[in-house]
């Protein structure tokens, strides 16, 4: 197990646990360690180096295994990634070339002759019926053989990897960390977090746990553990209960509730008991998720406790024998008789519900002095709501500017979106320009002093992590709505997959569109080729895993635009196959090697969404020429079955014209609030290092930084948000 734990810090930190061992000589074996490191696009730090350098050489050796493998996974090469088309990104034929060259060979074959004559004489033919599509010609061996080694560049990724404290102090920081954290985490992130707290349960525990699927991940932990709950609401129990069923603790989707042993029974019921006899008036929260409790309630067997008679009201609040009115039913009335100034005064005692809906307040206000009372309502509420609301109303003010031609652009948590028009009134700019400042001035308050600030340009444009689905598990990646810049001469998509039980069939495709968004061309299976680049071929089954291609040439692309995605053609959602991931690299005009090449890696991003089309980012052309990535992680629906570019093209242009056209709250907000009360503020220039500690944001962890220095990088960049 800690094996286990150790690849947790090295995965969510870039740190390796130094590993206890004897002295020894181990520098040629740290030497190795590092070169084997560097051909996927990992380094020792020096520090690291060292101090691997001193131990005996069979533990340096072990480490590295163990290292290798966990970095290898992130990068994307702990898979074999054959192409269709041996010689990709050469040879590569025209796509109706090829489906002849497919026809033929299926009339050559007597096992295939007879379905596709049939065929042709109906008109169509079906590709998948053709006996040489689809399927791998060659052998991963005879790919490689194909091609040259890789021509290093100074250009490729070189991630770095730091030393870190013994593996204990390790894993307890990194789950101090994730418990405390100020923003959900994504599904990756809790599932690690379960792990680590399966082993710190009964040690240190962060001060607080503010958000509430954290703490129920941490809940389960602490029951096994023997340890009570944290409990304040009735709505932490019920989140318990699905921890326990291995359910959704978002509640989003309806958990299936399993038979509980005597002692947990008793420890929800006694949990509930207690919350409810300490405010009867949390009682009201249960509506909100009746049916989940009448299906709960199945299980705990209330009934059989009457020492807990105020777990068994919210049992019975659940099956409708008693009403509780809830506190959105109050507001609704409130508001149902136009008392906006009623309605504003009741929200103050629910701060966070009063940020929710404060835009519908402020549009329903009739007059001057109804406006006035909201905004001083919400002035007055702001130290009551968590940093990550008060940063989301910014936001959401940011983009009230009522501009005509604007959009709401609407995200789920599962990562779905859609666009529609704008049609609320503007908010009038006085009261928008009062809220920013409350709004700006209630951030910088809770932001602690920096000290020294130290800053990497490249993170600026990094958009704030205010949830952790707005992003995805990976190498590389960057919240939903972050733009970063794109240098090389060739950019390859890929993009991996390996079916669980049944024939899957991924595409890997790219949309070019124009400056107004429209359709320039594609890459596809239907389009080999273009004078962009040439697609790899496409293979439709993956019982041991396929992999996908595109070569695009920055340079002839003819666009503003290129979109990759990937289409679920039939066979397992992204939630269902084994695996799944889509990254990108970058290489230099004359660098040849594999088609994957993980030191040229520079993002991979897992595919775990519940829609038909994956949309990981977006790259934009601006007016000088250069290229940006403009990060997404957006799963539009699509069909049940053959999804394919061609069909999608509309909406997704759509969809990319209101999301370009936002602009989300990044770090460079942050670090302007900051700014008013640092020391000095410094631009990272890779070589200028004070002399004490400073708090450092950048995209890498630098060496050389004084020690007790604080440094976000996109790995931690979650702890920059206030609490």
């Amino acid at each position: 197990m800690d094996h286990a734990l150790e690849r947790l810090v090295v995965r969510h930190t870039r740190r390796l646990p130094v590993p206890a061992g004897p002295a020894g000589a181990g520098a040629g074996a740290a030497r190795q360690f590092d070169a084997a490191l560097m051909s996927v696009g990992f380094k020792l730090s020096a520090d690291l180096l060292e101090a691997l350098s001193g131990l005996a050489p069979e533990t340096v050796l072990a480490t590295a295994a163990r290292t290798l493998d966990t970095v290898r996974e992130l990068a994307g090469d702990h898979v074999r990634h054959n192409a269709y088309f041996k010689d990709f990104p050469a040879g590569v034929p025209d796509t109706r070339d090829f489906w002849a060259r497919c026809l033929a060979e299926a009339l050559a074959d007597p096992s295939a002759r007879g379905t596709v004559t049939e065929q042709l004489r109906a008109g169509a033919v079906n590709l998948l019926d053709l006996p040489s599509y689809g399927t791998y010609p060659h052998t991963y061996e005879e790919l490689l053989a194909a091609h040259d080694e890789l021509i290093a560049s100074a250009a490729d990724r070189l991630t770095v990897l730091h030393p870190g404290r013994p593996l204990d102090d390790e894993a307890t920081a990194l789950y101090l960390s994730l418990a405390a954290s100020t923003t959900p985490l994504g599904d990756d992130h809790l599932r690690d977090l379960a792990v680590l707290a399966g082993h710190r349960a009964d040690g240190p525990q962060p001060g607080e746990i503010p958000v509430r699927e954290i703490r129920a991940v941490v809940n389960r932990a602490r029951l096994a553990a023997g340890a009570d709950p944290l409990l304040d609401t009735v709505t932490d129990v019920l989140r318990l209960a699905c921890a326990l069923a291995d359910g959704d603790v978002a509640l989003r989707e309806p958990t299936r509730f399993r038979a509980l042993s005597r002692p947990v029974r008793r420890a929800l019921l006694g949990g509930l008991d207690a919350v409810v006899a300490a405010n009867p008036a949390k009682l009201a929260d249960v509506s909100a998720h009746r049916e989940a409790w009448k299906r709960l309630g199945e299980r705990l067997h209330p009934h059989e406790y009457p020492r807990w008679p105020h777990a068994a009201e919210v049992f019975a609040v659940a099956r409708g024998e008693r009403t509780v009115p809830s506190f959105d039913a109050r507001v609704e009335e409130l508001l149902g008789r136009n008392d906006v100034t009623g309605a504003a005064a009741l929200l103050t005692s629910a701060p966070g519900r009063l940020l929710r809906v404060l835009d519908r307040l402020l549009r329903t206000a009739d007059g001057p002095e109804e406006l006035d009372a909201v905004v001083t309502a919400c002035e007055r509420a702001l130290p009551g709501v968590s940093g990550r609301v008060v940063l989301s109303l910014r936001d959401h003010l940011h983009h009230r500017t009522g501009e005509g031609g604007a959009h709401r652009v609407f995200v789920n948590r599962l990562g779905g979106a859609w666009v529609t028009p704008d049609t609320r009134p503007p908010l009038p700019p006085a009261v928008r320009e009062r809220l920013c400042a409350a709004l700006d001035a209630e951030t910088r308050r809770r932001l602690p002093a920096p000290g020294h600030l130290l800053v990497d340009p490249a993170v600026l444009d990094v958009a704030l992590p205010l949830s952790g689905r707005a992003t995805a598990d990976g190498l590389g990646v960057l919240p939903r709505g972050s733009v970063s810049p794109v240098e090389g001469d060739l950019l390859r998509f890929f993009t991996y997959w390996k079916q669980t039980r049944r024939s899957t069939d991924y595409d890997l495709s790219a949309l070019v569109l124009d400056a107004d968004h429209r359709t320039v061309t594609w890459l596809s299976y239907t389009a080999l080729t273009a004078v962009e680049g040439a697609h790899s071929g496409d293979v439709t089954d993956a019982p041991e895993g396929a992999s996908e291609f595109i070569d695009l040439r920055l340079g002839a692309v003819r666009g503003t635009y290129v979109v990759p995605q990937v289409n679920i053609y039939s066979g397992e959602g992204f939630e269902e196959v084994e695996e799944s991931f889509f990254g990108f690299m970058l290489r230099d005009a004359e660098q040849k090697g594999r088609p994957f090449e993980p030191r040229t890696v520079r993002m991979k991003s897992d595919l775990r969404g519940p829609g038909r089309v994956a949309l990981p980012l977006a790259f934009a052309r601006d007016d000088d020429g250069r290229w940006h990535a403009r990060w997404l992680h957006l799963y539009l629906k699509g069909s049940p079955s053959a999804n394919r570019v061609e069909e999608n093209r509309v909406s997704v242009a759509v969809l990319l014209r209101g999301l370009l056209a936002r602009t989300p709250l990044t770090v460079r907000h942050l670090v302007d609030l900051m700014a008013d009360d640092a020391v000095a503020t410094t631009p990272w220039d890779g070589t200028t290092v004070p002399d004490g500690p400073v708090t450092y944001i950048g995209l890498d962890r630098p060496a050389g930084l004084p020690p007790g220095s604080r440094v976000l990088t996109p790995e931690n960049l979650r702890d920059l948000i206030p609490a």
